[in-house]
């Protein structure tokens, strides 16, 4: 097993005290939030922060508690204007190792999506990674921005609408028209 972490910030769980916690605090530099944003998909990542600990738990397993915090820039689903949204979540994650992930192309999620495999080295900036990629709005959209409706149609034919295009749509005027037929007999 290889004593030189993947990264500069993982943690070696042979080295870690199993009675004490150990505390971090990931500030990444403009540099490597650019890399983040870039692999994100992100116009831009403004602040960057992931502060917590890495505390023993039962007799093999280890909790990771930590408070991501961010400002992220996308562009808008409607609009494509710049959309900044502040995220402050919680993070937990309990590397325990008995567990295993199955081995299953297809499976259904697990109640408990907090749970992983604890290997050789844990990590915070790939946990910092991940849950930012978790707490990232799918579909960011200004507060402002509203979907208009547009019509084509060829030179010199009518448009035909969504209101249109429902199969059903003339029914309750047949049907009042119906009633009323039915009132005069």
């Amino acid at each position: 097993m290889s004593r030189n972490p993947p990264s500069a910030t993982a943690m070696r769980v042979a080295d870690l005290n199993a009675s004490a916690n150990h505390p971090f605090a990931l500030r990444p530099d403009a540099k490597e939030m650019t890399q983040i944003a870039t692999e994100l998909g992100l116009s831009a990542l403004r602040k960057l922060s992931f502060e917590g600990k890495l505390s023993p738990e039962n007799k093999s397993d280890w909790r990771l508690t930590a408070r991501l915090g961010a400002t992220v820039v996308q562009p808008c689903v409607v609009t494509l204007e710049p959309v900044t949204t502040r995220i402050d979540v919680d993070v937990t994650r309990l590397f325990a190792r008995g567990f295993e992930d199955p081995d299953e192309p297809e499976m259904e999620m697990p109640e408990d999506d907090t749970t992983e495999a604890l290997g050789a080295w844990i990590d915070p900036a790939q946990v910092m990674r991940e849950a930012l990629v978790l707490a990232v709005p799918d579909y960011p959209r200004k507060d402002d921005a509203a979907l208009g409706t547009t019509v084509y149609t060829k030179p010199g034919e009518t448009p035909m609408t969504d209101e249109d295009a429902r199969p059903f749509a003339g029914l309750a005027d047949l049907k009042a028209q119906l009633e009323k037929g039915d009132g005069k007999d």
